[in-house]
């Protein structure tokens, strides 16, 4: 629980310095779609995509494809999630994660304005990976954004299992 409190309360100040830009730059490309993908997140967003980045880089990951999935993991949550929602689906998830999975089933092109979040938070994965292969994001990228929510196999298989493994674990970290 107070990992949450610091989450929610990074989220009311958060800050991007030119060194992470830099960063970010450096893996996504500097005029890149994936940039300018990167650039539709909240800065809090963009914040917690370089902690996750750099969690992975601080443990010798140097994917190309995990490292740019790293940054792009979330920019789904783009479409729209403001910061009360995202209080209450956190508290959702804690407490009452049916009453989330209800309210976060229904189609996002029907459903009604105040349930949006609840869907965008739900559908992220799959509407960034729909982004990042438009942006021209290697098919391992998009893999890696697409399922970054769900638990990785338990034996690696292969290397987009390792790398999958490797960013599930950096999200929940950060």
């Amino acid at each position: 629980m107070l990992y949450r409190v610091r989450q929610f309360s990074s989220m009311l100040r958060p800050v991007v310095s030119a060194e992470d830009t830099a960063l970010v730059k450096s893996v996504l490309g500097e005029n890149s779609a994936a940039m300018a993908l990167f650039l539709r997140m909240s800065v809090a967003d963009q914040q917690h995509a370089i902690a996750v980045l750099q969690t992975l880089r601080g443990k010798g990951e140097d994917h190309p494809a995990l490292l740019k999935a790293a940054l792009l993991h979330d920019v789904g949550k783009a479409m729209g999630q403001p910061i009360l929602y995202r209080a209450a689906i956190v508290l959702l998830q804690a407490f009452w994660p049916a009453a989330l999975a209800t309210l976060a089933n229904a189609p996002l092109t029907t459903c009604p304005a105040w349930r949006r979040p609840f869907v965008v938070h739900a559908q992220h994965p799959q509407i960034g990976a729909a982004w990042a292969k438009e942006a021209d994001c290697n098919s391992m990228t998009v893999a890696l954004i697409e399922h970054h929510q769900e638990k990785p196999p338990l034996g690696f298989e292969n290397l987009l299992d390792q790398l999958h493994q490797s960013l599930h674990e950096a999200d929940g970290e950060n």
